[in-house]
């Protein structure tokens, strides 16, 4: 009789990709991404557990979007107060913080249930090109562009 592989935790391999955003849609970009922190990419994949890689996203300054939402995307979030609504665009966030706006993006496409926030963890956004995770690169585990 066959049986399925079942892979146990301590044999997941975790590797390093590294993504340069520099010019890219921001929607494609980060099902990229969230491919590589689910680990979906991998023939072992099991959706309940953590098989995923850790992922270094530089010049996030530097993503773009389509159409007309440069200026339309709208960012929502509320305190719990009343009158505690606040609402920031795209381009507000993208000259403060350009991290956040790869970060929500790919919050959004990860699924809402207990390995979320581990997954997230592993994801690195800096807004340019330098990083503290340099060491962690070989040539081969380089993310496809």
């Amino acid at each position: 009789m066959l049986k399925t592989y079942q892979p146990k935790q301590k044999e997941v391999k975790r590797e390093w990709h590294l993504i340069d955003a520099k010019g890219k849609i921001l929607g494609r970009i980060s099902t990229e991404i969230a491919k590589f922190l689910t680990g979906k990419h991998k023939p072992t994949y099991s959706n309940h557990m953590d098989m995923g890689d850790f992922v270094v996203v530089i010049n996030a300054k530097d993503v773009t979007l389509t159409g007309r939402k440069q200026k339309q995307k709208v960012y929502t979030r509320h305190s719990g107060y009343p009158g505690g609504l606040k609402q920031r665009t795209f381009e507000q966030v993208i000259s403060t913080k350009p991290e956040r706006v790869i970060e929500s993006a790919v919050s959004g496409m990860l699924p809402d249930n207990r390995l979320k926030d581990k997954r997230m963890i592993r994801l690195k956004v800096f807004a340019g090109a330098d990083h503290k995770y340099q060491d962690k690169f070989t040539p081969s585990n380089y993310a496809k562009e």
